[in-house]
């Protein structure tokens, strides 16, 4: 782990390590998209929108996964960073094994009031059938899918980014064919896309176990401290990642019911295709800054301020350029992105491709966005990073979808979001600037040169004044 995360990282090295993650969110989010395209194509729109009604539901396995991920990450590397490698791996096992206890939980309750939180979610008597065999299905799953999502952010902190990917892409493969062969030939409908969701988590899921029961990993599973402390921390640092998919599965639930009170049915399959695309082109910030995060953590544990002070400004240089490229390949390729889920001349075409010209400006913003909760995360600050999450994800946006469209009518819907991310943008600037000091990233090679010198000519001045005092006695 030391050798992995302790090393001095250029733009490029950095870069270089980042990339796995990257890919692994690109990958993930096209397999979900490609998944959404076989049901738009073979079952049908209403089918698509009972997806995204479900949304937040599968939503709710990603909040818990990726708050004890990233939360227990930021823990681990911070404490391998210390050179407590021991306490690190119990920590590790601890919040593995509750993950799972949470899991199971979720698995009870959700099965129990199944017909309720359908129809609490925006279910229309046209879409009930669906969203119900959707829904039942992914919760059988749901202990698998947290796991499988937990072990593609900690095979990073373990040093193997590249093992992750390999596992996100086999499982990611079979979850495609899967789907294919269960909607198509065998003529499932949507249970048949969300059971190939839930197989395509166990492999993933079962190779991840295996190798953290591996003695010789750089992080493996040991016989667990019971902690309520790490527990309780780990919650805290995650809960700004915890924030962003529930309020992600809030909001997808509000622009739901706003596109149903303003188009209906065809405007949530519309949204459904733009939600898409964001999650497709927004993979690029979250993989990234979701790939360094155990640096950053790591650099701040073992006081490297010159090396931390390079990654921080390497990251924003990064995420100010890839927003540029992101915002050009959105509106350029609006059209055929919106085609690969319906054809054009239908409602749901048209609906689409205006939402995507309007949204797409969210793009040059929100990775500043995401990259600041991320490091604040790494920094153990839970609550400054819950809050820029917050504010992105539901505070802004929850008053952009309810107070815009009150004027621009569907557009309004629209632009939620591009008006959530700016907002954001102001807090997320003031808080890099008002911690810049406190962790150390605005730190210059040179400052602690200087006070490394200062240190040694008080250490000097001190020894000077004990001889002194000692030849006085004498």
């Amino acid at each position: 782990m030391s050798t992995t995360l302790g090393k001095n990282y250029s733009f490029g090295t950095l870069l270089k390590f980042a990339t796995p993650t990257i890919i692994m969110m690109l990958i993930s989010a096209l397999y979900s998209i490609v998944d959404g395209v076989f049901v738009a194509r073979f079952v049908g729109a209403d089918a698509l929108s009972a997806v995204n009604i479900i949304m937040p539901l599968y939503s709710v396995f990603w909040s818990v996964a990726i708050m004890f991920a990233t939360g227990g990450s930021a823990i681990i590397a911070r404490k391998m960073g210390e050179g407590n490698d021991y306490e690190a791996k119990q920590d590790f096992t601890l919040i593995v094994l509750f993950a799972i206890l949470i899991g199971v939980v979720v698995l009870v309750v959700g099965l129990v009031f199944l017909k309720p939180i359908v129809t609490a979610l925006g279910a229309t008597p046209s879409l009930y059938d669906y969203c119900y065999e959707y829904a039942f299905v992914l919760l059988l799953f749901s202990p698998i899918i947290i796991i499988k999502s937990m072990f593609e952010y900690l095979m990073v902190t373990a040093g193997k980014p590249k093992l992750g990917l390999a596992l996100s892409m086999f499982g990611g493969a079979a979850h495609l064919i899967l789907a294919y062969v269960f909607i198509e030939p065998m003529q499932m409908g949507i249970a048949g896309a969300a059971l190939a969701t839930g197989l395509g988590c166990l492999i993933p899921a079962f190779a991840g176990v295996a190798y953290f029961f591996h003695k010789k990993s750089l992080l493996y599973f040991v016989k667990p401290s019971w902690n309520w402390r790490v527990l309780l921390e780990s919650c805290g640092n995650g809960a700004s990642e915890m924030v962003v998919n529930l309020s992600e599965g809030v909001t997808t639930l509000l622009f739901n019911l706003a596109m149903l009170k303003y188009v209906g049915e065809s405007g949530v399959a519309a949204i459904t295709i733009v939600l898409y695309a964001q999650w497709l082109l927004v993979s690029v910030y979250a993989g990234y800054s979701s790939g360094i995060a155990p640096i950053i953590s790591y650099k701040y544990g073992s006081e490297d301020w010159p090396q931390l002070r390079k990654i921080v400004r390497a990251s924003y240089v990064f995420i100010i350029i890839s927003s540029v490229v992101v915002l050009a390949i959105s509106y350029l390729g609006a059209k055929e992105m919106v085609m690969v889920f319906s054809d054009p001349g239908t409602e749901v075409y048209t609906l689409a491709l205006r939402g995507m010209y309007l949204f797409a400006i969210s793009f040059l913003f929100v990775g500043v966005n995401v990259f600041a909760s991320s490091m604040f995360t790494a920094f153990s600050n839970g609550r400054v990073s819950a809050l820029i999450s917050f504010l992105r994800t539901f505070g802004f946006l929850i008053l952009g979808i309810l107070v815009l469209p009150l004027f621009m009518g569907v557009d309004g819907v629209w632009i939620s979001i591009p008006f959530a991310e700016v907002a954001t943008l102001a807090f997320s600037i003031f808080f890099t600037i008002r911690y810049a000091e406190e962790y150390g990233y605005c730190r210059s090679i040179e400052e602690e040169e200087k006070k490394e010198k200062s240190r040694e000519k008080k250490d000097v001045a001190l020894e000077h004044v004990k001889e002194k005092t000692s030849s006085c006695y004498l």
